[in-house]
């Protein structure tokens, strides 16, 4: 099933829930970029923005779950797949959540066809809200048992 898990990524790439990392607190004083960080200086990473970046994604705006895949169609890593975040602050939950989501997403699909109540034209799922968390529009869907 590596398309599903690459649809997975990709879903979690462009819905982007909560696109602001934990806070980092700078150690000691710190030049980046030609800025002064003072130590003491709290940094909020804008995971976000790497998942949206084009040197990383062709079409970062858009659901295209080729972001994930080889040549020969297989799953493949991409290091700006962040929602986790990364380094020493990763989620501790992240391998727990990878499998709840396969498990939910395939058991759904497997066990029901599903179909939307408003035309997929309409549906944009630009956040309601942004900030910390994105908070996504809803929409209501019909399951059709298989």
């Amino acid at each position: 099933m590596p398309y599903t898990d690459v649809v997975i990524h990709e879903i979690q790439r462009l819905v982007d829930i909560v696109p602001m990392g934990v806070p980092h607190n700078i150690i000691q004083d710190t030049q980046f970029r030609g800025y002064l960080l003072p130590k003491g200086t709290d940094v909020f990473p804008l995971l976000g923005s790497v998942l949206k970046d084009p040197k990383y994604f062709r079409y970062p705006d858009a659901f295209y779950p080729q972001h994930f895949l080889d040549e020969q169609g297989r799953f493949k890593k991409n290091e700006a797949f962040v929602p986790f975040s990364s380094g020493k602050r990763i989620c501790l939950g992240e391998a727990m959540a990878r499998m709840e989501l396969f498990l939910y997403f395939t058991s759904t699909l497997q066990n029901f066809s599903l179909c939307s109540l408003v035309p997929l034209v309409d549906i944009d799922i630009t956040p309601k809200l942004s900030g910390f968390g994105n908070i996504t529009p809803t929409y209501e869907l019909c399951l059709v048992a298989r």
